[in-house]
């Protein structure tokens, strides 16, 4: 029995030095940007060692992408949770959960706007744009799984664009100057999604 306390202490401590680490990389990548970030700076702020970054992340590429993995999940999971409430109040409509799920996402770019800065500028470590598209062709496929299009080479582009649509959307609302203008971004991109409308595009066919 002690065995296992022991056992959850050392998990906790160590989710806690890897929240503390990331926090601190959030902070000092986004005040310099990744190349000119320094790993004393990151592990002076989180009260930690070089040596436990090293342990936990293996170094400071590995820890930018551990960030920007961290706030993928964040905001896959804040979509995901979305669309699950909304089905689970009854609405079915694939373009409504469309765009519940991106209400959530570009209100999670607002509240997590200086991370999205971060990552849009370009300043990355080598793979980490090859991991961004790798990241966006899951997205398209989840996108038009949610919405059920089909194979067609129109579906595929009405899919594209819209999920073009909110990804430009997330960096307008993470560069406003207020929680207002990123309202009205949101709103915006609703409306844009809404005239897009991939599922009743496709007339029925004549008699």
């Amino acid at each position: 029995m002690a065995r296992k306390s022991s056992g959850a202490w050392e998990w906790s401590r160590t989710a806690q030095t890897r929240k503390s680490m990331l926090q601190a990389a959030r902070e000092v990548f986004g005040e310099h940007g990744f190349a000119e970030a320094n790993v004393s700076d990151v592990v002076t702020r989180a009260g930690s060692s070089v040596g436990s970054l090293y342990h936990h992340f293996g170094g400071k590429a590995e820890l930018f992408m551990a960030l920007w993995e961290d706030h993928q999940l964040a905001q896959e999971q804040t979509s995901a949770s979305s669309v699950a409430k909304a089905r689970q109040d009854g609405v079915d409509d694939p373009v409504e959960l469309l765009i519940t799920g991106s209400r959530a996402y570009l209100t999670g770019a607002w509240e997590r706007r200086d991370l999205v800065r971060l990552f849009m500028d370009g300043d990355g470590p080598p793979g980490f744009e090859l991991l961004r598209r790798t990241r966006g062709r899951q997205w398209l496929r989840q996108n038009a799984a949610l919405l059920g299009a089909g194979a067609e080479p129109i579906d595929r582009l009405t899919v594209a664009v819209l999920t073009t649509v909110i990804g430009e959307a997330a960096r307008e609302v993470a560069t406003s100057d207020t929680e207002e203008a990123a309202r009205e971004v949101i709103e915006a991109a609703v409306v844009l999604i809404r005239r897009l409308d991939p599922v009743s595009r496709h007339p029925e066919p004549a008699a």
